[in-house]
């Protein structure tokens, strides 16, 4: 494959079940055990050991549907603060190779390794010693994924977990993306994955037959991106000053909802997992905003903005019910989302490095 751009060395580094591996780990009687974090009456599961995993839990699964899936599953209340500490610990680690480092949450962080403090020059012998130093320092494992762009990287560090990692080199992403289920392309949900089926696309190998225009067409302007992705393009830069600017939370439902009830409590789980979102990340916002899709497609939105911060799952749940009773039309709904923007978030300046070393050891 012809790159048409500077090559580039990046690591996604992802911690395997974060949440619930704190608490395995300070908590030795929970060991071996099915976890949730979160959950509780009414609640949704922020996350899920691997062994509740093996029942089917997932994170943003109501607690209930979680209890009936796996009915010995240990409901654990989470921890934000105990999270943070050791987070703070891993991102030290991170800096200790490069300061383009840009983290996505407690748990997971892109780090550009092209040029590096330590003067490595192979990503992967660098994800290694990072993954070990993470494991030394906090008892937790990690799994990383490294590439030669964001996308790629993202894609791997999910192939080997957990606690395992995967270098995707430059000479074998062609190959690669090919034979790639199109369910595992980073972007890629469910609804997205279902409508791709239908149009007879499984894996990379499908979607590169399609042309730019009948990705377009069929997928607004997603399909720039599919189509650039499939061929190795993704231009993003790890950016060590993200600026997160709302945080949203939405369901498409597979049948169209109309009961005022069931309405009711989807914005409920909305609340609350937009709330768990926030707390992971420590962040408040001013406005919230309520996204209606309707079954025939058409959209209607509506916002509230306050001059104090929403600061609880009760307050987006009772605002958001007001903003629906504000909604123009009695029709059948197939997405429901709530948001959060105008965030406490500082604005911070992007850092703008250009990176030229090209690949000289990028092994597997």
């Amino acid at each position: 494959m012809d790159f048409s751009f500077p090559v580039r060395k990046i690591i996604h580094v992802d911690m395997d079940a974060f949440y619930a591996s704190v608490e395995q780990h300070d908590n030795p009687a929970l060991r071996g055990k099915p976890i949730a974090v979160g959950g509780g009456h009414r609640g949704v599961v922020s996350a899920a050991s691997y062994e509740a995993r093996k029942f089917g839990v997932r994170s943003a699964m109501p607690s209930k549907t979680a209890k009936e899936k796996c009915p010995h599953l240990i409901f654990v209340p989470p921890r934000f603060a105990r999270y943070k500490e050791i987070s703070k610990k891993i991102r030290e680690i991170f800096y200790e190779y490069t300061d383009l480092v840009e983290p996505l949450s407690l748990d997971e962080a892109y780090l550009d390794v092209t040029e590096n403090k330590k003067g490595i020059e192979s990503a992967n012998q660098i994800a290694k010693e990072i993954r070990q130093k993470i494991f030394e320092q906090t008892g937790l494992t990690a799994s990383a994924g490294i590439s030669v762009n964001k996308f790629l990287a993202k894609v791997a560090s999910d192939i080997n977990k957990p606690n395992g990692q995967k270098t995707i080199h430059p000479d074998k992403l062609e190959g690669f993306l090919e034979e790639l289920p199109i369910e595992k392309f980073y972007g890629v949900g469910k609804v997205t994955a279902n409508k791709m089926f239908s149009l007879g696309i499984y894996k990379g190998k499908d979607l590169k037959k399609k042309t730019l225009e009948e990705l377009v067409r069929l997928f607004g302007k997603s399909g720039t991106y599919y189509y650039n992705v499939v061929r190795g393009i993704h231009h993003s830069e790890v950016k060590p000053h993200r600026v997160q600017k709302s945080v949203a939370v939405e369901r498409t439902f597979f049948e169209d909802l109309f009961d005022e009830q069931q309405i009711e409590e989807k914005l409920l789980s909305l609340s609350d997992e937009l709330h768990n979102r926030l707390q992971k990340n420590n962040i408040l916002g001013r406005t919230l905003t309520l996204k209606i899709k309707y079954k025939d497609f058409s959209l209607f939105t509506r916002s509230v903005t306050k001059e104090e911060y929403f600061s609880s799952a009760e307050q987006y749940f009772k605002t958001g019910k007001k903003l629906w009773e504000l909604r123009p039309f009695d029709k059948p709904v197939r997405l429901l989302g709530l948001s959060l923007s105008q965030l406490n978030t500082e604005e911070k300046k992007l850092v703008s490095v250009q990176l030229k070393i090209p690949f000289k050891e990028f092994e597997d």
